[in-house]
């Protein structure tokens, strides 16, 4: 069983930068696609960066070159490091960990861009 654990969210002004982090608890993380998706009341989650096991990386357009998602398999952590937010990024942040028919999310962290 995994269990996923997210925090770092927060208020943060338009401009502001943040770091969300996901502690993956349970084994073998490193056979594990993680990713960071984000919701907002009304909408579908949608995803926001991906990364492989090989540190591949993908990320949605809208946050391409501002968001950058990072792995430590010592620590067994996903983050994410996102820069010059605006207020089309406040959303429900969640964390998920994808291995096949296997897929774990957390709880999600709250992230709030406004003045």
């Amino acid at each position: 069983q995994v269990q996923l654990v997210e925090s770092g969210g927060g208020l943060v002004q338009p401009g502001g930068s943040l770091r969300l982090s996901c502690q993956f608890l349970g084994n073998t993380f490193s056979g594990y696609i993680m990713g960071w998706y984000r919701q907002v009341p009304g909408k579908e989650r949608e995803m926001v960066a991906r990364i492989a096991p090989s540190r591949a990386t993908v990320y949605a357009k809208s946050v391409e070159g501002r968001f950058r998602i990072s792995r430590d398999s010592a620590a067994n952590t996903v983050d994410l490091q996102m820069e010059r937010l605006t207020t089309e990024d406040t959303a429900m942040y969640y964390c998920l960990a994808d291995w096949g028919r296997n897929q774990y999310w957390g709880q999600g962290t709250q992230v709030t861009v406004s003045s």
